[in-house]
């Protein structure tokens, strides 16, 4: 299942200076991105989903409401850019999937003798090793 709505209009990006590798292109250019999405003030999304998205990702959420997603793996800021839009459509559809029901299945009376067949050989196997006399 992916996500059928846009978001992107609500998207605010940061660029700053990336740590870590990439030599001097590290010092010049900004090349990590940071998403942020306003949970609390979204148009886009309902009432029942923002209650959903701050209950399952509390911990990545602000206290002011703000969703943050950070990149920094790649050397290009579009790369980082397109990263951080799909960890963040990847976020919402992890929140909003909802697992089938389990329907419970009676077993069949070849199974019930299938099983007790296979108990019963498990025991027999056990009890020849145990009649062994080491005398």
């Amino acid at each position: 299942m992916s996500f059928d709505r846009d978001l992107s209009e609500e998207f605010v990006f940061i660029a700053s200076r990336s740590s870590g590798a990439g030599g001097q292109n590290v010092n010049k250019v900004s090349t990590k991105v940071e998403l942020r999405f306003d949970v609390e003030n979204s148009v886009l999304l309902s009432e029942e989903e923002k209650n959903m998205l701050k209950e399952k990702l509390y911990n990545k959420i602000s206290k002011e409401g703000i969703l943050q997603i950070v990149s920094q793996a790649e050397r290009s800021q579009l790369l980082n850019k397109e990263r951080c839009i799909a960890k963040f459509y990847a976020l919402l559809e992890k929140c909003f999937f909802k697992p089938k029901k389990r329907i419970a299945v009676k077993s069949t009376r070849a199974m019930r003798e299938k099983r007790l067949e296979e108990k019963r050989l498990h025991a027999e196997t056990k009890k020849q090793r145990s009649s062994k006399s080491f005398e």
